[in-house]
């Protein structure tokens, strides 16, 4: 259609205006957005309270997010995101297949136990959030299965002890994640990591 045919285009659609903001800035807002909603959760959390508290516009906040349910699942990604490297490179300081089960476990342990009970309340009942959490538990349970693999490799592990011990404990980070666990127990997900490290380093050593 020609522009004389008389005809008014459509009005753009309007959308949040972001400010620009470079790359270190950005994630400093995700890291203080992350740690409010893991101290307090994030369901009574509102954008009106993140830009008093963080001293910033709406208009800075939408860099992360242009909505709080985006904000939400960044913080969230951020969190496990973060948490993992900083697990694996701890975990890549050693050797022994036995040492590298327990660091990992209790590094999760040390990441769960940022999370307030609010956070984690609304983490699992939030879907967007809930399938955060079930992926990396999957990747967690994946994790111990290769490093027991590797044990069992290398003549640390006994190979049926390691088969079904790698299978226990996907079975109990699954437990874990979906809250069968931590009600028949009354541990929190980040004592249940604890004390399925401490499980294991008892039970898989090869002069067990």
């Amino acid at each position: 259609m020609s522009p004389t045919s008389g005809v008014t285009p459509p009005a753009p659609l309007k959308t949040p205006r972001r400010r620009r903001v470079d790359t270190a800035r950005r994630e400093e807002l995700l890291a203080q957005v992350t740690d409010i909603f893991l101290a307090e959760g994030f369901t009574s959390v509102t954008v009106e309270d993140l830009t008093r508290r963080m001293r910033c516009s709406k208009s800075t906040l939408y860099a992360i997010g242009s909505t709080k349910e985006q904000l939400v699942v960044a913080a969230a990604k951020h969190f496990f995101g973060t948490e993992a490297d900083r697990i694996e490179q701890t975990v890549a300081d050693h050797d022994e297949p036995q040492i590298k089960i327990t660091t990992y476990l209790e590094g999760v342990a040390q990441a769960m136990r940022r999370n307030s009970s609010a956070f984690y309340a609304d983490m699992v009942t939030y879907p967007p959030t809930a399938e955060i959490y079930a992926r990396n538990t999957a990747r967690a349970a994946e994790r111990i299965r290769e490093m027991i693999g590797d044990g069992v490799r290398s003549g640390a592990f006994r190979a049926t002890n390691g088969t079904f011990a790698a299978q226990v404990v996907a079975l109990a980070i699954e437990a874990v994640q979906s809250g069968t666990l931590l009600e028949r127990t009354g541990l929190s997900a980040a004592e249940s990591f604890a004390e399925l490290a401490d499980l294991l380093f008892n039970g898989l050593r090869h002069d067990s």
